[in-house]
């Protein structure tokens, strides 16, 4: 498999990606990143950007992610919003489980808002949902759909038996 070449491929695969916790605020419209690729304070950010970054950006699609290195003297996460605000987060000698312990308190969305999208995502008032648990029991039921071989019978040359019967 050629994704499977470089760095800790693992990173790549859909599973790790879906893995991620954090889930940014629907306000948070940039997430900015800054950290050395050198110094000890620097190593948690590293590994946070090495590790979840990709998450990130998988679990947030609709949101910028910007990491930029070795243009300051300490890491920190900003987050610009959209009504122009921004918040600083401090990373300096935290490691990356801490950093996204801290960023899903502070920016991300709570485990109660997460389930509440996620039932509003299987609502059931999509005209293409039937079945059991559904408004509608068949596909009948919908109009400008054939009607059910139950109750109508289906004309003679949709049916096999008289399609490939011989002549």
């Amino acid at each position: 498999m050629p994704f499977m070449k470089g760095r800790e491929p693992i990173r790549r695969t859909l599973q790790y990606l879906k893995a991620g916790r954090l889930v940014l605020k629907d306000r948070v419209r940039i997430f900015s990143v800054n950290y050395n690729t050198y110094g000890d304070h620097h190593a948690g950010a590293r590994d946070f950007v090495f590790w979840n970054i990709p998450q990130i950006q998988f679990r947030n699609p609709e949101v910028q992610v910007i990491t930029l290195k070795n243009k300051t003297p300490s890491p920190f996460v900003r987050c610009y919003f959209d009504d122009g605000r921004d918040i600083l987060i401090d990373l300096d000698s935290r490691n990356r489980d801490e950093i996204i312990e801290h960023l899903v308190k502070v920016v991300g969305k709570t485990r109660e808002q997460l389930d509440a999208e996620a039932r509003l995502a299987e609502s059931k008032d999509n005209p293409a949902n039937f079945g059991y648990g559904s408004e509608r029991h068949c596909i009948c039921e919908i109009p400008g759909q054939m009607s059910c071989p139950g109750t109508v019978p289906l004309p003679e040359h949709m049916r096999g038996k008289f399609q490939f019967a011989p002549k």
